[in-house]
């Protein structure tokens, strides 16, 4: 492997234009499939024997030329047919451990200069929306912006008809180097571990000027301006808070004349509860984000601090280096593009799933339930009137939420295994494994899809080699009704014991007495620094916790 490429992902790059050049691009950073020609991208995809498959990649992009695709026949419902037809023999060939980009197509062809006016948008359109449908349903897709690139850059500097007519290059120089460094990016993505909260700012961050100064500095936020700056940067972040971006306020302010202007300015984008958390005081700024951090019990390494002031911004850096402090712009015309960079380089994630777009009124929730806590009259009375109801669901239905609490629940995780998608699709179709996903909710509201056991039935005895729980579910003792429900069911298989690992790491200590406490006693190591523990299921102790368990989720296809 040549010394300046990175180690990691591999990917295949398949088209129905020649893309050798960008290959080679991608080569001195990647390792990358040498594809065998253009125009068969799907027969290789199909032919298990081909030497893509011997070659294993991780991630397949697919970057299609929609003219060719259509064998340039501009007819509608032709054309409907060709792209069903390739979208029918490309899902036979689907893979569920690999992921796939397909680019959302760009028309471009001679004989468009004399169609009908809107065949071209009308083409592209039936591609948009075969594409969308098709990620929809399959998890492990995702759609590559092979349309914006082209935009970008117009026509006339992202095609080169010279390099076309000599060799069926389709895009010019600085085409083929933008594509690289996108089909790059997305990578970063897929293997990037993402922020959760961005910290706000008000005065001179959400809004220009300073909040309960109206009779001398009244705020800037209009439809006009730099009023329009901060209004645009209000839309960005509603826009990434719909994609599961926490957003809390982090400001010096009198509370009363702050939330005067969140809750009734005419131009405020982000009402008050666009925001899982708020502190607005004159307490030290980084104070209040540990405060924060408890309130959601979220780690500081899950956050990003955003404030116009140089000053609150050395101070944060300094008393918590875990979390990231980005530069603040100049002007105003500079908020939203300097918020878009901080999106894509902290925040941004490869599929968005539902438990994303609901984390704000999760987290939110959250909240809520330790204000009831604060007021019950004691824990048992606090977890009786949560009324938490649990439902065990179909993993095979939810790869991506499962993923994505394996490889990033850090607190309650006995083992802190992680997972690639190969890893955990060979996991579900494995006989001797048992997977039990838990969606859990409440008086509050559904906390979503937030713990995982993992049962190895290749042995002498059970093992849960995995046991992960969101941290916004801890302290209520659901892992009890969890352990209980797999133990149930694992002597309805006809086992009659059932082991549990623990190997602690620096962050997983809260559940270092979990398994004692559920009555295991330890019989030996797991690896060099684990601990193996067992439990006969012939009788289990009496565990007390108030959780009602839900009839199950239907398998997929059932």
């Amino acid at each position: 492997m040549d010394g300046n490429r990175k180690r990691g992902q591999k990917l295949a790059l398949l088209s129905n234009v020649n893309m050798n050049l960008v290959i080679r691009m991608l080569q001195k950073q990647v390792e990358v499939y040498e594809t065998e020609g253009y125009g068969n991208e799907l027969g290789i995809l199909m032919n298990p024997s081909s030497s893509y498959h011997a070659f294993g990649p991780d991630i397949t992009f697919l970057a299609e030329d929609l003219m060719e695709l259509l064998e340039h026949d501009l007819d509608p419902e032709a054309a409907g047919e060709r792209i069903d037809g390739w979208f029918a023999r490309l899902e036979e060939a689907l893979v569920s451990s690999q992921i796939y980009y397909i680019g959302d197509a760009y028309l471009q062809g001679a004989e468009l200069a004399a169609a009908d006016r809107g065949r071209k948008a009308a083409l592209e359109g039936l591609w948009q929306r075969r594409l969308e449908e098709f990620c929809k349903i399959h998890a492990n897709v995702r759609i590559l912006p092979y349309h914006r690139l082209v935009e970008t850059l117009g026509e006339e500097n992202a095609f080169s008809l010279k390099m076309w007519y000599m060799g069926r290059i389709l895009l010019s120089n600085e085409a083929q180097k933008r594509l690289c460094a996108l089909i790059l990016d997305r990578v970063r993505v897929e293997s990037g571990i993402p922020k959760k909260v961005l910290l706000l700012d008000l005065d001179n961050t959400l809004w220009g000027g300073l909040a309960g100064e109206h009779d001398r500095t009244p705020v800037v936020l209009s439809e006009e301006h730099a009023g329009l700056a901060y209004k645009n940067l209000q839309r960005l972040l509603l826009e990434m808070q719909k994609q599961g971006v926490l957003l809390g306020i982090v400001s010096k302010n009198n509370e009363q004349d702050a939330m005067e202007i969140l809750k009734k300015h005419p131009h405020m984008v982000l009402r008050p509860e666009a925001f899982a958390a708020k502190r607005i005081n004159w307490t030290p700024k980084h104070e209040n984000i540990r405060e924060i951090a408890r309130e959601l019990n979220l780690g500081l390494d899950s956050f990003v601090f955003w404030d116009d002031s140089p000053a609150e911004r050395q101070l944060v850096k300094e008393m918590l280096p875990q979390v990231e402090v980005p530069d603040f712009p100049d002007k105003p015309e500079e908020l939203a593009p300097a918020m878009a960079e901080i999106f894509r380089e902290y925040f941004e994630k490869a599929f968005i799933t539902e438990e994303d777009r609901k984390k704000t009124a999760q987290y939110t929730a959250f909240s809520e339930r330790n204000r009831l806590r604060e007021v019950s009259g004691s824990f048992e009375a606090y977890l009786r009137d949560l009324e938490i109801a649990v439902r065990r669901m179909d993993p095979k239905r939810h790869v991506e939420r499962l993923l994505q609490l394996m490889n990033k629940t850090n607190q309650f995780n006995l083992t802190t295994r992680r997972y690639t998608r190969a890893q955990i699709a060979e996991l579900l179709e494995d006989a001797d494994r048992c997977v039990y996903l838990y969606n859990v909710a409440d008086r509050f509201g559904d906390n979503g899809i937030t713990a995982v056991l993992i049962a190895d039935c290749s042995g002498e005895a059970p093992v849960l080699t995995d046991f992960v729980m969101s941290c916004r579910i801890m302290g209520r003792k659901i892992e009890d009704a969890l352990v209980e429900d797999v133990e149930k069911d694992l002597r309805s298989r006809g086992w009659d014991r059932l082991r549990g690992m623990y190997l602690p790491t620096a962050k997983n200590a809260p559940v270092s007495g979990l398994y004692e406490r559920l009555g295991y006693v330890e019989v030996g190591a797991a690896g060099e620094k684990g601990i193996l523990y067992e439990i006969g299921l012939a009788k289990t102790p009496e565990r007390r916790y108030d959780v009602r368990m839900e009839e199950q989720e239907p398998e997929a296809g059932k």
